[in-house]
Order: structure tokens, then sequence, then C-alpha cells
């Protein structure tokens, strides 16, 4: 406990959150590649999601996906799905690739309890206009710290699946960004890092030139209201405004290869959100 304890003490320099679009083939390469680089004298927690590998086993299995807003609804199949694709392979992909690149990563599921939940209640989201029922989604209730900072104290990168551990005997699926910005918070960490195969937020989301080099909460609330962001994006931005509102210094939207450049240089790669 006394090794845990002093771990904790140490701030983390950033809690990297990676998109399922940047899990799969050079995208993993790119990023795990990236970690290195930005390993060198930095401690991290890594989390992932993987919602577009999740839509596309459960199409193939003749399962609907039902997302509001950017967030999926969870039937018990699709648990199931979640549980086969993002604990399973996506994770144990992730973790090759980075442990190949040199990362000393470990592979672990929220659902093993590092992330405690409860299920959600119905709530209105944007892109709805009335209260939805998300199933079997979680809200954060805490996490286990201890264990990360344990697994820190021993130079190992935890690499979090993002399912969590609800009421006894319950697993519930948890938006990874929800993830990623509570734990931001929740650890002290000195920024969050999202990254995505689109990288930072665009004016115009069809031309990479229009990228908004810097935004403030308020100008992230305008430019979802204006229609500047949309999609997956939007609660990406809507989940971060709590952490940095929390004190978590900064977050960046950053493309594979541009995680290192990012902390080494806030604002020179991707987004850059400020408070």
């Amino acid at each position: 406990m006394a090794v845990a304890a002093a771990a904790a003490a140490r701030a983390i320099d950033a809690v990297i959150k990676l998109g399922g679009d940047v899990l799969e083939g050079d995208a993993l390469a790119a990023v795990a590649a990236d970690i290195a680089r930005a390993c060198a004298g930095r401690r991290f927690i890594i989390v992932h999601g993987g919602g577009a590998q999740a839509t596309a086993l459960a199409g193939r299995l003749g399962l609907p996906s039902h997302l509001v807003g950017g967030r999926r609804i969870t039937d018990a199949p699709t648990l199931d799905v979640m549980k086969m694709v993002v604990a399973g392979r996506l994770n144990v992909d992730l973790v090759t690739a980075l442990r190949a690149a040199g990362v000393p990563a470990i592979g672990l599921s929220g659902s093993s309890g590092v992330i405690r939940a409860h299920r959600r209640p119905p709530r209105v989201v944007s892109g709805a206009t009335e209260a939805v029922d998300f199933g079997l989604v979680g809200d954060v209730d805490d996490f286990d710290l201890a264990l990360l900072a344990a697994l820190d104290a021993a130079a190992a990168v935890p690499v979090i699946a993002c399912l969590a551990a609800g009421a006894p005997g319950e697993v519930l699926n948890i938006n990874a960004d929800v993830v990623a910005s509570q734990l931001a918070a929740a650890s002290g960490a000195a920024a969050l890092v999202a990254c995505t195969a689109v990288g930072g937020v665009r004016a115009d989301k069809d031309d990479p030139a229009t990228v908004l080099r810097r935004l403030t909460i308020a100008g992230a609330r305008a430019a979802i209201a204006d229609g500047t962001v949309q999609g997956g994006m939007i609660p990406k931005l809507e989940e971060a405004f709590a952490p940095l509102a929390a004190g978590v210094p900064a977050m960046h939207i950053v493309a594979p290869s541009e995680i290192a450049a990012s902390l080494a240089a806030p604002g020179s790669v991707g987004t850059l959100l400020v408070a």
C-alpha cells in the first residue's frame, strides 16, 4: 500500500484515449510508435473504445446498432459484442502493438473493478429531444486508483478496455470518452489526449486544412451549436468540459502520430481545448 500511495502522489502526465478508428492496421502501428516516443520521461494511462468495430461485428451477426448523439444504446446482445470486440480483440491487439514498440503495456478490462459504475438513468442528450434509455450503459462512480498506481510503480502502462463493473455480477458498456475524461480528473493528469483518425476539430469536416488549433469551452459550445462540430466529435468535446472545469489543464484532440508532438508543443498539432 505504501508503494501505491507513493505512486498516486506523483501526477500522471496524460490520460490517452484511443478511438476504435485508430486501432487497426497502419493507424495502430502509428499510434503505438508515437506513444513509445511520447513515453520517454512521461507517465500515461491509456483508455480505448471500439465503436466502429462493434458496429461492424453486430452487423455481421445481424444485430442492429442504435446510436443517439454518438452514444450507443446497449441491450444484452450488444453488450456481448462489446465484450468480444473491446475487452477481447482490440485490447489484445493494442497491447501487443504497444509492447512491440517498446511500451510496457498491461491490458485491463474496466469490468475487473478498475472502473466502477451504475446503470445510467434515462436522460436527454445531444441529438434527442426526449430522455433516452441507453440500456446496459454505465455512468462512472469511481476508479481503482490504487491498482493503477501500483501498476505505475511497477513501470507498467495500464491499457483499459471500456467496460465497467456495475452491481454485483453486472457488466456495463461505458463510453470511452466519458471514462478518459473522468479518469483524467480523478488521477490528477496534466492533460487528456484524444486520438482519432480525423484528428483535430475542423471548421469544415471534409477539409483537414481547417483544423481549429485552439478552442475554449465557450468556443467549443458555440461550434457545436452552429453545426461546425458534428457526429462523434460532439460527445468527445462535451465530456471534456467537466474535467477541464475540475482542473485538468488541457485536452488535446489529435491524429495518429501527433500524440508526442501535442504534449511537447501544445497547440502545434490537432486541437488544444482549454477552460
